[in-house]
């Protein structure tokens, strides 16, 4: 393993990088091609909320399978066949002229996606355990780069030529993943002799509580975190920008974050690995939901795309951690379908927070949701400060679990 592991890092960041921008593209403007295009005229939060939860509800509930099969037959496959599936979905949205459709088309991407996913678990499967941390870390900045650069290009393009047009690029970038995938990613693999059914890892993952502790603070984290996604575009028209510019001033907005990322999480991966991934997730949470708060103060637009910057900053140690310790508490033969449960539990985090992020959207100010999220992540840090979580403390629970 030694030998690859860091060549399959290289390859496996340009091909998330390329993913993860396909994904970020179309975001910013989403909102907007529902609105412009779609002929959606009314309860638009409430759709931009449904559009984004309803691909990761469908996800929530094929997440395990890929990950019994990613177990059984390699990451590798599953990264193949996300990525050749989303091309063909991408250009099913270039397609859509109804918005029922629309939502039909996000219900199969959350059905058949997963490749960022899946270069994870070989990223965590493939990498000598001492080294995972930083390549986790490493890899958080391939999904956040594709973060800055996907609606930056997402906000041009919709600009220049049309949102529709925009997911055919997409389809390109994934495309290009696809086949980064195929020919140059190589996966030391131990094929299990037997797929075990879903119903069977659920019931091996209850029995790890440290396991199930990492899943719930990993659902908690998404949850918060996702109750703004559908709602930032509008909130940016609210600060000021005017609509034809509304898709390439939250591009810069959401980039923001992604800058802060790239900056901040391999930094966080190394610290990690010295002082402990548990300390480091309580640092990003708690700097996370101080910045959230702080978000409800600032009205002008520039400073608040300064502001998101700084809670980037923080927020960038956590999923790099949470995954660290999914490392730490699971045996390496259980780690894909660990890695499944675990993009089950986020799916359904990722549901939740849109959807109740968009009806809560029509209802209070979206201010306020800034409020909600940053008291969501710092009860979240208290939680981990109370019950003293360390990585001794889990190996300890996760032998006796």
């Amino acid at each position: 393993m030694s030998f690859s592991w860091k060549r399959n890092l290289a390859v496996l960041w340009i091909g998330v990088f390329f993913c993860s921008t396909a994904y970020s593209l179309s975001i910013p403007f989403l909102p907007l091609f529902l609105y412009n295009t779609l002929g959606v005229q009314e309860n638009l939060e409430a759709w931009s909320g449904i559009s984004f939860g309803i691909t990761f509800l469908t996800g929530a509930f094929i997440a395990p399978y890929w990950g019994s099969l990613a177990d059984r037959y390699g990451r590798k496959l599953m990264m193949i066949r996300a990525g050749f599936c989303l091309v063909l979905i991408y250009t099913l949205y270039y397609l859509v002229t109804d918005p029922y459709v629309f939502l039909g088309v996000r219900m199969l991407e959350g059905l058949l996606a997963g490749f960022v996913p899946s270069a994870i678990a070989l990223v965590a499967t493939n990498t000598p355990e001492e080294h995972a941390g930083y390549a986790l870390g490493i890899m958080a900045t391939s999904g956040a780069t594709g973060g800055i650069v996907g609606p930056l290009v997402g906000g041009v393009v919709s600009h220049l030529w049309g949102n529709r047009e925009a997911f055919l690029f997409s389809a390109l970038l994934v495309l290009i993943a696809a086949l980064i995938a195929t020919f140059f990613v190589r996966e030391v693999h131990v094929r299990l002799k037997k797929r075990s059914s879903v119903r069977e890892d659920l019931r091996v993952a209850r029995m790890n509580r440290p396991f199930m502790m990492v899943l719930g603070l990993s659902m908690m984290v998404t949850v918060s975190v996702m109750l703004l996604e559908p709602l930032l575009t509008v909130y940016v028209l609210q600060l000021g920008a005017s609509e034809q510019d509304a898709s390439l001033s939250s591009g810069i907005i959401f980039s923001a974050i992604g800058i802060a990322t790239v900056i901040a999480a391999p930094r966080w991966g190394r610290v990690g690995s010295k002082i402990g991934y548990t300390k480091i997730l309580f640092f990003g949470l708690l700097g996370g939901g101080i910045g959230s708060v702080l978000q409800f103060f600032f009205t002008n637009l520039y400073g608040f795309g300064i502001l998101r910057f700084l809670y980037g900053l923080f927020f960038a140690a956590v999923y790099p951690a949470i995954n660290a310790l999914i490392v730490k508490v699971i045996e390496p033969d259980f780690r894909g379908r660990a890695f499944g449960l675990n993009q089950s539990a986020m799916q359904f985090a990722n549901m939740i927070g849109p959807v109740l992020g968009g009806f809560l959207g029509g209802m209070i100010p979206i201010r306020v949701i800034f409020i909600i999220n940053g008291v969501a992540l710092l009860l979240t840090a208290f939680f981990i400060k109370v019950k003293k979580l360390d990585e001794t403390a889990f190996r300890k629970k996760s032998i006796e679990g």
